[in-house]
């Protein structure tokens, strides 16, 4: 073994929070490092699509900072103004100093008003108010797409109008789109929209996430084979990612320095991308590392004793690009509520550093947090 290898051994080791190497670090009759696929093995996720998901929320619209609205007092042509919700959630109108609307529907909102106003005008107000544009009702819509963008919600929004709004996947993947939601009878999709990347859209990988969690939806489905069980509505502030085809990279999650994306060099093994992310922290429950691969919503994992290759009692693994790389602070119990939690941390990492580039271009990237107890 050669000296940087021991010392790429020695520094995992130290990173992982013991304070002497273990015993024997390898063996060089030991064979070769093996091939992840051969570890895996398909997990049915227990994150199933409600139907719920497929009708329109029955929740009335609420006013929220950004959304304006015209308030006229009735019989009075003077006194009508547009004025919008400011962050603080108050509207600023005649004689009122701020009057709290966040969270209120119009009716909610026009009845505070004509209460408010009888402080100044006599004879019980009639206030008509209108909702004028909408701004705090918002779905993300971002990588690889024709317009990925920030885009209101004025009302019920499936997916498919959603992606519609950002002009559909970029290069290749369109033109499967503009054919599945044509035969679905669905929306025309905008091709080759000013602003199309050059790279393809990787339909596979794309996910939706709401409040942090990874939402059972197969996109890739629901564009290239127009399955419309697929088309679900989204709820403000939902996050729809569709990645690069083109991209080549691991990325390297849960108990270690750096959470980031690898990238992925010709056969990367297990130990290699560890170490390219800073190596495993104090407390890292090394036994039970996971590497999951495919499809998000028909994932594979292999559970792999890290331990045991940088004592040199296994041989190393060889990743693949796309592959996840999750390090645990302790074991899992049920493998697939484990599963849960990798794709669930996969996806916060991946929408906050999409959305924060997004925000503030340049940004360095964002670690997530690391769920305890899985």
């Amino acid at each position: 073994m050669n000296g940087s290898a021991s010392a790429l051994l020695l520094g995992l080791w130290l990173a992982g929070g013991c304070q002497s190497p273990p015993g024997p670090t390898f063996d060089a009759r030991a064979p070769g490092p093996v091939q992840a696929s051969a570890l895996m093995m398909p997990v049915e996720s227990t994150n199933h699509l409600d139907p719920e998901w497929l009708h329109p929320s029955t929740n009335a619209f609420t006013l929220g900072p950004g959304d304006r609205v015209e308030i006229e007092i009735l019989n009075d042509p003077e006194s009508r103004a547009t004025t919008t919700v400011g962050p603080d959630g108050r509207i600023y109108y005649h004689l009122l100093s701020g009057l709290d609307v966040w969270g209120m529907t119009l009716p909610q909102a026009k009845q505070r008003l004509e209460s408010e106003l009888l402080n100044f005008i006599r004879d019980g107000p009639k206030v008509s108010i209108t909702l004028r544009a909408i701004d705090s009702k918002r779905v993300w819509m971002l990588g690889r797409l024709n317009t990925p963008g920030v885009y209101p919600m004025v009302g019920p929004t499936t997916l498919l109008e959603a992606i519609s709004l950002a002009g559909g996947p970029s290069s290749a993947a369109s033109a499967a789109l503009a054919s599945s939601a044509s035969s679905a009878n669905a929306i025309t999709i905008r091709l080759n929209a000013p602003g199309s990347a050059g790279e393809s859209a990787d339909l596979r990988r794309a996910f939706v996430m709401r409040q942090g969690h990874l939402l059972p939806v197969n996109i890739q489905r629901l564009l290239k084979e127009g399955d419309m069980s697929q088309n679900v509505y989204l709820e403000p502030d939902d996050f729809v990612y569709v990645p690069s085809a083109a991209a080549q990279s691991i990325h390297v999650l849960g108990a270690v320095a750096q959470p980031k994306a690898v990238p992925a060099t010709h056969e990367l093994t297990l130990i290699a991308a560890v170490a390219n992310a800073g190596g495993t922290i104090k407390d890292a429950y090394l036994s039970h590392v996971a590497v999951v691969r495919g499809a998000l919503t028909q994932p594979q994992v292999a559970v792999i004793d890290f331990k045991a290759i940088i004592q040199g009692r296994e041989p190393d693994v060889v990743l693949e690009p796309h592959d996840i790389v999750y390090v645990p602070f302790s074991p899992y119990r049920v493998l697939t509520r484990y599963v849960d939690i990798i794709l669930d941390t996969f996806v916060r990492t991946v929408g906050a550093n999409a959305g924060t580039r997004v925000v503030i271009p340049g940004a360095a990237p964002v670690g997530p947090n690391v769920p305890i107890g899985p």
